[in-house]
């Protein structure tokens, strides 16, 4: 936590990456560190702002071809923030977060462009929009399936220094051929990437739980935490919608069979 306090947690750019409410993320982040009582402080860095490069979490979301150029050109410009996010700090990247930080774009008209080069990936336009339901079975150990809304056009290709975040069990995803099957995102290093927009972290707790582990050093119990009753109820229903699980059987009506 670079010596300070309190968990700071960066949004980066959600004026112009924010189209699908990704930067929902940080509040997810700054309460679960709250419940194990650790202060954290969300720190939003717009266009016209100046971003910190001191912050332990950085979070990027969502947003169409144009907020891609202007995100990459803006990035490239702070070179201190991008030492940082590959280095000091955790980085968790969403949908065009994901694609602005690989090495390659190419637009829909095959224009390639250069990325920030912080992932070993390159994206390049799908022939089909990929719009639904996302599960997949996280290879991070103990965090199990993770659910998300998709809406992207882009194919995505790791690179040998990038792993996938996890296995696609339905839904797109990367939509580029992996070895042994389809697989969504990309970890590398303390940076973590998906397609999935839900917020990704209010859908998928143990996921947030990794990302502070990961910025903190410290493991965090389960047994501190408040109870949150309509969680399980809405992970289910997101995976019964994909078949991946039954949906609670709801209680017998008086009266009706």
């Amino acid at each position: 936590m670079n010596g300070r306090d309190a968990l700071s947690i960066a949004v980066l750019l959600p004026d112009v990456l924010g189209t699908y409410s990704d930067a929902g993320n940080a509040v997810v982040l700054a309460q679960r560190a709250r419940w194990r009582g650790l202060d954290a402080d969300i720190v939003p860095v717009l266009a016209d702002d100046t971003p910190p490069a001191g912050c332990d979490i950085y979070l990027l979301g969502g947003g169409e071809d144009t907020a891609q150029v202007f995100a990459v050109d803006w990035l490239a410009g702070h070179r201190d923030v991008l030492g940082a996010m590959s280095g000091s700090a955790v980085t968790f990247a969403v949908c065009a977060g994901l694609q602005i930080l690989g090495t390659t774009l190419i637009d829909g008209s095959g224009y390639s462009r250069d990325g920030l080069g912080l992932l070993d990936l390159s994206t390049a336009p799908a022939r089909a929009r990929a719009v639904g339901e996302l599960v997949s079975e996280c290879d991070v150990p103990g965090v199990g399936l993770l659910t998300g809304f998709e809406n992207h056009r882009g194919t995505t290709t790791l690179g040998p220094d990038a792993r996938p975040l996890g296995k696609v069990c339905s839904g797109i995803g990367n939509g580029a051929p992996h070895p042994g099957g389809a697989v969504d995102g990309a970890v590398q290093g303390d940076i973590v990437a998906t397609y999935m927009h839900g917020p990704a972290l209010a859908r998928n707790p143990a996921l947030a739980d990794h990302l502070l582990w990961r910025a903190t050093g410290a493991p965090f119990d389960d047994a501190d935490m408040p109870d949150v009753p309509d969680l399980p109820a809405l992970r289910r229903t997101y995976l019964a919608a994909t078949g991946r699980i039954r949906a609670t059987p709801r209680a017998a009506r008086p009266g009706r069979r």
